[in-house]
């Protein structure tokens, strides 16, 4: 007994490697290497390996799962509606070691909060399940480049070779180590027509954060008085006496009892992130050497320490501690810092805030290339930095549920590259809500499909077919469009999602409240302005009826399919089984969900090839 608990602990603190994970050995060849095992990068791996490609993940850190776990923000933030893919396993196996989905409601930031440890846990062991995945962990490479069709990764002067690269480092260290074009900072108004940007660009990036997880006591535990303490930059951090304001940077400050209950989590321990006035801390590390990073991230440790002494010692917190059961750091503090912002490399395309906004008004219609989902508002943190007050307002500024292209994944001139992370081709603006944990596991999934499918055809990954992608994506229960009213459960939600991302049909989003939402209204009744067929079908040719009745439509895909010599003919027996005609088809408009049924099943839009950019193919 005493064996088993003294191995449970060793395993949570990364103290004795799995059997996934390998020793370094030189002139090993992979299909896949994915540098970085964060959320990203962990994700990437298991759906490589799924795919049968032969995968290496290499993680500098002996933890996998980046800022859910080794930066311990185990407050997941947003698709709480929306459990995609690899985030719904997770989410799903967290929920098996609390006991339910309920018992992770611990604090009001959000639906899911966790401790980092039991989150690595969960990740190795997914990764234990892949036969196909190795970890090498507790490694940093030392160059990264390209020799004889194959990435060469040189540790140590062993090398790994692979035919297929994934970024899914923190800050982009892959990205700047091979050239590869990118943009650093806030663009400008002129840079993608987005009217809530700054007028220059600049080299600002978003504040980071040594997270802290406490722990109850039961007695007090305070904490020596940090080196260059000054109470008073905590002030507003809580409704107090001693703030001069009753707000900061436009957001509410909570009483203190509130403040701690806000990343609450099981077992009497709290997540301490917090943005007011609390312990971010602004460095732009992007451009940083080892030597440079590691002295700001010390300061950043001390901006955290202040901060829980504050806690101590002026809000009465004073059982309230470093965890000494959840790190396997001297200080107990996360393994890395959280980081919010890295580079974005110049993608094949960019996701910009105008895309959020409207997706279908744009020449790209990169919207039929989706590959994952997000619901969260744009949220930045700027407050830590020296001249907040001069940066655009960007605080929960409120956008629809969202998908995101495939080609901001593809580097617009690197080949045979798939880049995950927070490294996407976004805009500044639109990384304020991508870089959330949701979104971010999803990407590093795709990437894995992507450069699986890539080695294992012999393509580029820009080569790779995008419905394909999305096929497989839908067959593992992901969304490639956030509709809300159309769960995974939805016993067509395949067939809706295909129909969703040809455009044809088009989700409404709109934002209630905090929920930022898209609607697909699948049992509403069918009108000429809710269809986009131009691009599938000759319209003139083949004009929709003029009242949309179940027997007007029937006959309308009847004629289409005999007209144009299509293989796919209409069986009414199939028709009645599709959408249960009603008694008086003459007279019933057809709904949303019938035509799109019809459309997936007979005319089968969703098989026609598409670009990066959206284009049919002819």
């Amino acid at each position: 007994m005493l064996r088993n608990t003294i191995i449970t602990f060793l395993l949570s603190f990364g103290l004795i490697i799995s059997n996934k994970c390998i020793s370094l050995k030189s002139d090993q060849t992979y299909d896949v290497v994915i540098i970085g095992g964060g959320t990203s990068g962990i994700a990437a791996g298991i759906s490589s390996a799924r795919m049968g490609a032969e995968t290496i993940l290499i993680e500098e850190g002996p933890w996998v799962g980046g800022m859910l776990t080794a930066a311990g923000v185990s407050a997941v933030d947003g698709n709480n509606k929306l459990p995609s893919g690899i985030w719904g396993e997770f989410r799903d196996s967290l929920a098996g070691r609390y006991g339910s989905l309920a018992a992770m409601k611990t604090g009001w930031v959000s639906n899911t909060l966790f401790e980092p440890q039991i989150g690595n846990d969960i990740f190795q062991n997914m990764a234990s399940a892949e036969s196909n995945l190795k970890l090498l962990l507790n490694q940093t490479w030392d160059s990264i480049y390209r020799e004889d069709s194959y990435w060469i990764i040189d540790i140590g002067g062993s090398k790994i070779k692979g035919k297929q690269l994934i970024e899914a480092t923190e800050l982009g260290d892959v990205v700047q180590e091979l050239g590869v074009s990118h943009r650093t900072g806030m663009d400008s108004k002129d840079d993608f027509g987005e009217y809530i940007a700054p007028e220059k660009a600049n080299d600002v990036i978003q504040d980071l954060t040594y997270a802290l997880i406490l722990k109850d006591y039961g007695e007090p535990r305070v904490i020596e008085k940090p080196v260059d303490y000054d109470a008073s930059i905590f002030y507003c951090s809580t409704a107090s006496e001693k703030c001069p304001d009753e707000s900061t940077m436009f957001r509410t400050l909570w009483p203190k009892e509130e403040k701690i209950k806000y990343g609450q989590l099981p077992n009497k321990k709290y997540m301490i992130n917090w943005p007011i006035n609390g312990n971010d801390y602004y460095a732009n590390a992007v451009y940083m050497d080892k030597e440079q990073r590691d002295s700001v991230f010390e300061l950043a440790k001390r901006k955290s320490l202040q901060f829980l002494y504050y806690l101590q010692t002026e809000l009465g917190f004073e059982n309230l501690s470093i965890a000494d059961d959840e790190f396997p750091t001297e200080d107990g503090l996360p393994l890395i810092p959280y980081h919010r912002e890295s580079l974005r490399i110049n993608g094949v395309t960019t996701l910009t805030m105008n895309h959020l906004s409207d997706p279908y008004a744009h020449e790209e219609q990169t919207f039929r290339t989706a590959i994952a989902v997000g619901d969260y508002p744009v949220d930045h943190h700027h407050a830590a930095h020296p001249r907040a007050d001069e940066l655009p307002e960007l605080h929960f500024y409120p956008v629809p549920s969202y998908s995101i292209p495939l080609g901001s994944l593809i580097p617009e001139k690197q080949e045979n590259l798939v880049v995950a992370e927070k490294s996407i081709s976004v805009s500044n603006i639109v990384n304020g809500t991508t870089r959330l944990q949701p979104v971010v596991l999803q990407i590093g999934q795709v990437a894995g499909i992507v450069a699986a499918q890539s080695a294992l055809t012999n393509h580029l990954p820009r080569e790779v077919d995008i419905r394909f992608v999305q096929n497989h994506l839908l067959e593992s229960g992901n969304y490639l469009l956030p509709y809300l009213d159309v769960p995974k459960s939805h016993p067509l939600f395949e067939v809706y999602q295909r129909i969703g991302v040809t455009g044809i049909l088009r989700g409404t989003g709109k934002n209630i409240g905090w929920e930022n939402q898209t609607w697909f209204y699948p049992d509403s009744d069918l009108q000429h302005s809710d269809i986009f067929l131009e691009d599938y079908i000759d319209i003139v040719r083949f004009p929709l009826p003029e009242k949309l009745t179940q027997s007007a439509v029937i006959n309308w895909i009847h004629h289409y399919l005999s007209e144009s010599r299509s293989e796919n003919q209409i069986d009414h027996q199939e028709i009645e089984r599709i959408i249960e005609p009603s008694s008086n088809s003459d007279q019933k408009i057809i709904t949303r969900g019938e035509f799109s049924y019809l459309l997936d099943s007979f005319v089968k839009p969703f098989d026609r090839p598409i670009s990066l950019l959206g284009r049919v193919a002819d």
